[in-house]
């Protein structure tokens, strides 16, 4: 059994489980055509879809395939986005990563810093061996987030996406326990 999402501080942020009252700023977040341009799905037109998001973060924790916080600025409390790890296998000790950050966070390190504690409590509490993300190749800021943590590009996947008829390809970063730094960046 994998542990319950956890509720993560750094120095500027609050990372914690999703509650029913994040539904209108992720709605907000996942609707925004620019913040998902490199995503790998439409940009969300009904607000129920925050809902269910929601609900399936509280699924995968319970099956105990992952876990999504939400990602508040401690300063004003401010939900500015969310980052996760799904696809947890607890046999070969990986998970996948992932973060949508509102328009309005970038450039300010928030995602490094971010994604730095939740890997830091996927090696140190899941005890994992690999994280893996992806990229869409056209998003240089999120490969630099990756490479700040020490994640390496690995290889890439042809034409991985198609959303709303725009083809791209999609670069697969990987970072192992024993390359890991956690104060690095």
């Amino acid at each position: 059994m994998t542990p319950a999402t956890p509720e993560l501080h750094t120095a500027r942020l609050r990372l914690r489980p999703f509650t029913d009252a994040d539904a209108a700023p992720l709605f907000a977040l996942h609707s925004s055509a620019h913040v998902l341009r490199y995503w790998d799905s439409p940009p969300w037109t009904d607000p129920a879809r925050a809902e269910r998001f929601i609900a399936r973060c509280r699924t995968i924790e319970e099956e105990g395939t992952g876990a999504r916080v939400a990602v508040d600025r401690a300063s004003d409390g401010a939900f500015i986005g969310w980052c996760g790890l799904t696809d947890w296998n607890p046999e070969f000790r990986t998970a996948s990563l992932g973060y949508v950050f509102d328009a309005a966070a970038w450039g300010r390190g928030y995602a490094t810093e971010t994604a730095r504690a939740v890997v830091r409590w996927a090696f140190d509490t899941l005890d994992l061996n690999r994280v893996q993300a992806e990229t869409d190749t056209r998003n240089a800021a999120s490969a630099r987030v990756l490479e700040k943590l020490g994640f390496v590009r690995e290889g890439t996947l042809r034409e991985d996406c198609v959303v709303d008829g725009d083809v791209s390809d999609t670069w697969v970063f990987g970072l192992l326990r024993r390359e890991w730094l956690p104060t690095a960046g």
